[in-house]
């Protein structure tokens, strides 16, 4: 017995890089998850307490910055590799198709280029920020690290396109063997 093998003619879809990533997409999903719940609590937790018992929760609003922060970071590798951005198809849909390869790859480099130079300049606003020791107004939490979660999660990003780009991956993130 042998296992059917697809013609040489036809493509292959490979599971790379997205289905190899796919704990990874989990683990940060989950991570997320968690952060919006805790967010939500946080909120709640807030409200109850300064309409109802004119005890606001101390440190909330901080708290809830800076866990979002941690939502929208954490996610972005995630969308990166589905190339699940925010996108506006004004005036793509009325390109030739023979067009759509060479926009994606076009908006693939401007990608790259965006998460590079904002990861760059988090990070150096992260050093800035530690120099100075600079910590939230109300819990005195350091902020150095946020700010230096942002810019790796952007890098990791970037990194992420670029793999897309390399491997010549089509809208989805799937790559194509042949």
């Amino acid at each position: 017995m042998s296992a059917e093998r697809p013609a040489a003619d036809h493509p292959v879809e490979d599971a790379t890089p997205r289905e190899a990533l796919r704990p990874v997409r989990l683990a940060l999903a989950v991570i997320s998850a968690a952060m919006l719940f805790a967010m939500m609590g946080v909120t709640v937790v807030d409200v109850v307490g300064r309409y109802f018992l004119d005890a606001p929760l101390p440190g909330a609003s901080e708290l809830t910055e800076l866990l979002l922060v941690g939502v929208i970071f954490t996610g972005l590798p995630a969308v990166c590799l589905d190339d699940g951005h925010v996108t506006v198809d004004l005036l793509t849909e009325r390109l030739a198709p023979w067009t759509k390869p060479i926009r994606l790859f076009v908006v693939r480099i401007v990608t790259i280029g965006a998460l590079a130079v904002i990861g760059w300049r988090l990070w150096i606003q992260g050093a800035r920020l530690s120099s100075y020791g600079e910590v939230s107004v109300y819990l005195r939490w350091p902020v150095a690290p946020v700010a230096y979660f942002a810019a790796a999660l952007c890098l990791v990003s970037a990194l992420l396109v670029l793999a897309l780009v390399v491997l010549r991956a089509d809208e989805g993130g799937r790559v194509r063997r042949r």
